[in-house]
C-alpha cells in the first residue's frame, strides 16, 4: 500500500438510498480516499443485495449478491431504522459529522424522513447533498418510479437501437444510472471545491433522465436543424461502411468501422475481396458478401492487421475475456479483494486514475450492518453505554 495521502482522504461520505446511481458515486469517492459510509435498514436493505443475481453459488443471501458488492467495495456499511426516532437521531449526527450526503430516493422521501436539506443544513451548513432520481426533484414526472431501461427508453436510446423493421432494443438495465453517476461525481467534486473556496454548502439535483440526453446530441441536432427523427437501422451508418459485427474462426467477432475511402481499400486488401463491386453493391449488399471473408480469421489477429493498416476494428470480448485483457491488467482495473461470504472477488476501478494520488480498492463490499460499532463509536465517538443503548432500543434493526 503507497504511503501517499489518497486524493479525497479528507472527505466523509453518508449515503442513503441503494441500487445503483447513489452508490455508484459512493464507490468512485471511496476509491479515491473519501470514508464513505452506506446507511441501510435491517429490515429493507439495498435492493441490489437480495433482488438482482448473480449471488454467490446461486443461492441469495444478504451478503452473497455480487451485483452489491461490485458497486459497494471500499465502504463501511451501518444499518438504521429511520422510522424510529432514536434512528433518526443517529442519522442526523451521521449527518453533522459528513461533507456529502449522497441520496437516491424519490423526490419528498428525504423530507418526509426529516432529512431533507433544509432541514439538515440547519445544523450543517457546510453540508453537500447529492440528490440523484428519475426525473430529478421537480416536474409533472418527478415522482414517477421506474428503473435504468425505462429511463433510456425516455431519453431516446431505445427508440433507435434494432433492426429498421424490428421493434426497439432494451439496453442493459442501469446503462443510464453510471452516465447520472459518472456526471454526479463531477458534481461533488464541484461542490466541494466551491466549498473550499466559500465555506458554503450546495445540493445538487441530479435529473438521471436529463444526463441521458448527452449521448444523443447527433440525433437531436438533426432533428432540431433538419426535422429528421433518428430511426432504428440496425449497425448501418450514414458515413461508414462497412459499420457492423462479423463472425470469424472459433465463434468469435470482430467489430469495425470503414470511414474513408482509404480505409476501405485496405479492408478490401487484406480480406481480399474486389473494392470496386463491393462499392457497386452498397452497404446492404456489402455486409451480406462479407462474412466469408472473415471466416477464416481469428478475431484478435485480423483486428491488429488492420488496426495497423489504419482501420477501426476490435475484437469483441466475451465477460470472461475481459478479466485476461493485458490492456485493464496493465492499468490495474481488476483488484482483488477476498469478501467474507462470496470469497476472492475483482472489484473494478473507476475507469480513470490521478498521477500524484492513485485509487484503490480499499476493502471487500461490506456485510450488512457490519460497521455499526466502528462508525458510530470510533467516528461518531460514541461511548460504549450510549451505543448499548441504542442497541438495546433497536435502533440497528
Amino acid at each position: 500500500m503507497s504511503g501517499t495521502p489518497d486524493a479525497l482522504a479528507h472527505v466523509k461520505v453518508v449515503e442513503f438510498g441503494g441500487y445503483a446511481a447513489g452508490p455508484h458515486v459512493g464507490k468512485v469517492l471511496a476509491n479515491f480516499g473519501a470514508t464513505v459510509v452506506h446507511v441501510e435498514s435491517a429490515a429493507r436493505p439495498d435492493g441490489f443485495r437480495l433482488e438482482y443475481p448473480p449471488y454467490r453459488d446461486g443461492k441469495p443471501g444478504v451478503n452473497r449478491s455480487g451485483c452489491f458488492a461490485f458497486f459497494n467495495d471500499s465502504k463501511f456499511d451501518v444499518t438504521l431504522d429511520l422510522k424510529h426516532a432514536a434512528g433518526h437521531e443517529l442519522a442526523r449526527r451521521l449527518i453533522d459529522w459528513c461533507d456529502v450526503v449522497v441520496e437516491n430516493m424519490r423526490p419528498g422521501v428525504m423530507e418526509r424522513l426529516g432529512l431533507g436539506f433544509e432541514t439538515v443544513a440547519a445544523t450543517n451548513p457546510a453540508l453537500v447533498m447529492l440528490s440523484t432520481c428519475n426525473m430529478g426533484q421537480t416536474g409533472p414526472r418527478a415522482e414517477t418510479p421506474g428503473f435504468g431501461s425505462q429511463l433510456s427508453s425516455l431519453a431516446g436510446f431505445c427508440g433507435v437501437a434494432g433492426e429498421r423493421e424490428g421493434s426497439p432494443m432494451l439496453l442493459y438495465g442501469p446503462y443510464i444510472d453510471f452516465i447520472a453517476s459518472t456526471m454526479a461525481t463531477s458534481a461533488v467534486l464541484a461542490a466541494l471545491d466551491n466549498r473550499k473556496r466559500t465555506g458554503k454548502g450546495a445540493w445538487l439535483d441530479i435529473s438521471q433522465y436529463e444526463t441521458g440526453l448527452h449521448f444523443m446530441a447527433g440525433a437531436l441536432l438533426d432533428f432540431h436543424d433538419n426535422g429528421t427523427v433518428a430511426e432504428r437501422c440496425g449497425n448501418e451508418d450514414r458515413e461508414a461502411a462497412p459499420h457492423g459485427a462479423y463472425a470469424c474462426a472459433g465463434d468469435r467477432w470482430i467489430a469495425l468501422s470503414c470511414w474513408s475511402d482509404d480505409e476501405f481499400a485496405a479492408l478490401a486488401e487484406v480480406l481480399g475481396f474486389e473494392t470496386a463491386k463491393a462499392r457497386r453493391d452498397g452497404a446492404v449488399e456489402l455486409d451480406a458478401a462479407l462474412p466469408p471473408f472473415f471466416e477464416t480469421w481469428d478475431a484478435d489477429d485480423l483486428a491488429a492487421v488492420l488496426q495497423a493498416r489504419g482501420v477501426a476494428a476490435y475484437a469483441v470480448n466475451t465477460i470472461a475475456d475481459l478479466f485476461e485483457d493485458p490492456q485493464l491488467a496493465e492499468r490495474g482495473v481488476w483488484q482483488t479483494r477476498r469478501h467474507p461470504e462470496i470469497g476472492d472477488q475483482n472489484y473494478c476501478l473507476p475507469g480513470f486514475d490521478l498521477s500524484e494520488t492513485p485509487g484503490r480498492v480499499t476493502r471487500a463490499a461490506p456485510l450488512l450492518g457490519a460497521d455499526n460499532d466502528r462508525v458510530f463509536k470510533e467516528f461518531l465517538g460514541l461511548p460504549d453505554g450510549e451505543f448499548g443503548s441504542y442497541r438495546d432500543r433497536k435502533v440497528f434493526g
